[in-house]
């Protein structure tokens, strides 16, 4: 077993907060939205944390998601639910970098499952299980209920899983193998959420919809305080982030800000929102400058993670954008898959199409000037790139020069 997982450490957790009105809600009880129907943030004693550890210790601690668990809400370390969440490398991509400044990808797809969806809910499972609950349901694109059935099923919690009926099919086999409760639905995942949420009364479930429970936040919150240490507490200047529910994008700006609370880091990267031109309502919400974004009609995207028409958390994603000074922007299909294609050929690296949807804004906001060339700019690779649909491409062999090798 993983030493950073025996015993229990001090606690740090002080309330719940509403991202929208501000009012509090007590800590160790059960939580979904809060009373304005919006996200709950966990708030911690940031002074004390940073009294209780120290930014040598946590490099002494081994290579795992937990350690930083003074700034995570688990109380009881019995309770932690881990399929072994590794710290995920960072790689230059010299190759396809077209600024001066470099290049790098934080490779999320070494994660438990496959995708960085394993940090959220393997929080979200463990603070269920602290709490007591016993069924969860949730809507998907595919790697988030991959995740949520994984870490359910290793806590002994049910869980079920509505999927739109296009979702790829290894997300679907891999829920259901994993012993998530799983639905094919005809719609999309808003139309999913509302089965969630007409259900939960009846089947007595707790919905464990994006940001409809306060704890994907603090797992997905790991990415950012993972990037400042390994960038030697000095962040690149600008991050690029695939954006559909928004629980990474936001996660990582209350990363930074608890950072910047205990004098870790000084310099704030600006964030970016990436969404694809068949669906980006945070985009049409931020270039309109308004706080709310409106749903997407008609949502359709090659990149299945960020087809999301709706999410209950667009104005935190809209403010951790303007007070970032960053800004939010869109690429085709087309574009997306293509970046994702030269890529692979030139790097060895196989992105994912959402994240692919970051390399394809980069190249386009250097031309725009909205990213400086000697700017440093993070992506995030969110998936193993394998688990979606590849181009048939036909191998090519000469076989004459193959007889002579051999």
């Amino acid at each position: 077993m993983n030493s950073n997982l025996t015993g229990d450490s001090p606690n740090f957790v002080t309330h719940l907060e509403c991202g929208l009105k501000g009012d509090h809600y007590p800590a160790g009880v059960v939580h979904g939205l809060s009373q304005a129907g919006r996200p709950l943030l966990v708030r911690y004693d940031l002074g004390k944390i940073a009294q209780a550890v120290s930014k040598e210790e946590i490099a002494s601690r081994p290579q795992d998601l937990w350690r930083y668990r003074e700034f995570l809400p688990v109380k009881k370390k019995e309770n932690i639910v881990s399929l072994g969440e590794v710290v995920t490398p960072v790689l230059r991509l010299d190759k396809v970098q077209k600024g001066k400044g470099p290049l790098f990808v934080k490779d999320e797809g070494r994660l438990p499952t496959g995708s960085f969806k394993a940090r959220g809910l393997c929080m979200a499972v463990s603070m269920a299980k602290e709490l007591g609950i016993k069924r969860v349901a949730m809507p998907t694109n595919g790697n988030a209920g991959a995740a949520c059935a994984a870490y359910a099923s290793r806590a002994g919690i049910e869980a079920f899983i509505f999927c739109p009926d296009d979702t790829p099919q290894v997300n679907v086999r891999e829920i259901a193998m994993q012993g998530g409760k799983t639905w094919l639905v005809n719609g999309l995942i808003t139309d999913c959420g509302k089965i969630v949420g007409e259900g939960k009364e009846k089947h007595g479930w707790f919905d464990f919809s994006t940001l409809k429970e306060p704890y994907r936040i603090e797992g997905k919150k790991t990415m950012g305080l993972e990037l400042a240490e390994q960038f030697h507490w000095h962040l690149p200047d600008v991050i690029l982030y695939p954006t559909g529910g928004g629980t990474g994008l936001i996660g990582m700006w209350k990363a930074f800000q608890e950072l910047k609370s205990i004098g870790w880091i000084s310099k704030m990267p600006r964030m970016v929102v990436v969404q694809a031109a068949g669906c980006a309502p945070i985009v049409k919400a931020w270039e309109e400058g308004k706080e709310h974004a409106e749903l997407w009609q008609g949502a359709k995207t090659a990149a299945w993670g960020i087809r999301v028409p709706a999410a209950v958390g667009d104005f935190l994603m809209l403010c951790a954008v303007r007070e970032s000074q960053g800004f939010a922007t869109t690429v085709t299909d087309e574009e997306l898959l293509a970046a994702r294609e030269e890529c692979a050929k030139k790097e060895g690296f196989l992105l994912c199409p959402e994240s692919a949807a970051t390399l394809a804004a980069y190249w386009q906001e250097l031309l725009t000037g909205r990213i400086r060339p000697e700017e440093s700019v993070a992506l995030f690779n969110c998936a193993f790139g394998a688990k979606y649909d590849l181009p048939a491409v036909t191998a090519q062999l000469d076989r004459g020069q193959a007889l002579n090798l051999a």
